[in-house]
């Protein structure tokens, strides 16, 4: 099993000094073998234009099979097939997975390390909507989110690759201003981009966003003005991954998987790593699942909040130790430690 460490330092090579995002908020390792984690994703199939098709001309039905969409060996398969399939009343030659993660947040670092599918015709993605869209079957608008139509509701494509144009990805932003064929768009060439892993990666502050390939930047995208227009991106996003089939798919394609290491959030500290060292907050333990650690040198008030804000727990605590949280369903909460003298700490904590 892969080791996560909380308190990495993880700055791109760009000039993104000013940004440390080192507190992980969120992530899926894929360590467990057999169905997708459906605490952590939502199989989107629903085909939204009129009943009949997927945008873009694409040809292919999502579905949420294992077949589709599966965890082996560490990783996420996520696979395309050339297989006649009905759905919805509607028959296809393709099927593949669109995920939509059950977690949205606002600026951070995303990392998703992940091996590519090959096929002239195929178009994987590593990609972001607005929490607020509204898209018929996507996860946040059967959850009431869905306010704001695309593109109003800001677009971030972390990786895009199509198989006519082997090794080459690229990132873009789909705002009002610039949508469809967009000109905020960069890419680079990566050898090996379906035959070894690589480290996609989107670094999102409150005025830019950073692209990267093992953290090689290819795209900064950080607009002169900032309007409605120009930087819908004040609000949370949430994750997707697929592959789309589009109707150049090679007449000799059978299958090909996007498969993916790891799926990673990052986001600041309300402390520096001084100031953590300072008020003797050594580590905490994140993400945790039947006990949360937390290592202190002194004595602090430890409270815990679900993410609608109400205290599930609070207790002095004289040093480190645990908290039991059994009790507690998998998901976000915020850690809370009130130390004698200082300003009081909080952290954004994941429960597997």
């Amino acid at each position: 099993m892969r080791s996560i460490f909380v308190f990495a330092l993880l700055i791109s090579t760009t000039s993104l000094q000013a940004q440390v995002f080192d507190t992980l908020v969120w992530a899926d390792e894929f360590n467990v073998d057999g169905s997708l984690d459906t605490s952590k994703w939502w199989q989107q199939t629903l085909l939204p234009n009129a009943g009949q098709s997927w945008w873009n001309g694409e040809i292919q039905h999502y579905t949420d099979r294992d077949t589709n969409a599966y965890v082996s060996g560490g990783s996420l398969h996520l696979t395309a097939l050339r297989e006649t399939f009905t759905d919805q009343n509607v028959t296809k030659d393709y099927t593949s997975a669109r995920l939509n993660s059950k977690f949205a947040f606002t600026y951070g670092r995303v990392e998703v390390r992940a091996k590519l599918p090959t096929g002239v015709g195929t178009w994987p993605a590593i990609w972001m909507l607005g929490q607020n869209i509204t898209e018929i079957g996507a996860y946040w608008q059967v959850q009431g989110y869905g306010t704001t139509g695309w593109p109003a509701c800001g677009e971030i494509d972390i990786m895009e690759h199509w198989g006519h144009n082997q090794n080459y990805v690229s990132s873009a932003m789909h705002t009002p201003s610039s949508f469809g064929g967009t000109v905020n768009v960069g890419g680079q060439y990566v050898s090996g981009a379906s035959t070894s892993y690589h480290v996609y990666a989107l670094e999102w502050s409150e005025t830019k966003m950073v692209f990267s390939v093992d953290s090689v930047v290819h795209y900064t995208y950080e607009p002169s003005t900032y309007t409605a227009s120009t930087w819908p991106f004040y609000d949370p996003q949430y994750l997707l991954l697929n592959i789309a089939i589009q109707p150049s798919i090679d007449s000799s394609f059978t299958s090909s998987a996007m498969e993916v290491d790891y799926v990673r959030v990052y986001q600041q500290s309300n402390l520096s790593m001084e100031e953590q060292a300072q008020r003797g907050i050594g580590s905490i333990g994140n993400p945790f699942e039947d006990q949360l650690f937390v290592r202190l040198t002194g004595p602090s008030t430890i409270n815990l909040y679900d993410i609608t804000g109400k205290q599930i727990y609070s207790q002095l605590h004289d040093g480190s130790g645990y908290i039991d949280t059994e009790a507690y369903a998998p998901g976000l909460y915020v850690l809370e430690i009130l130390q004698p003298g200082f300003k009081g700490y909080r952290e954004k904590v994941v429960k597997r």
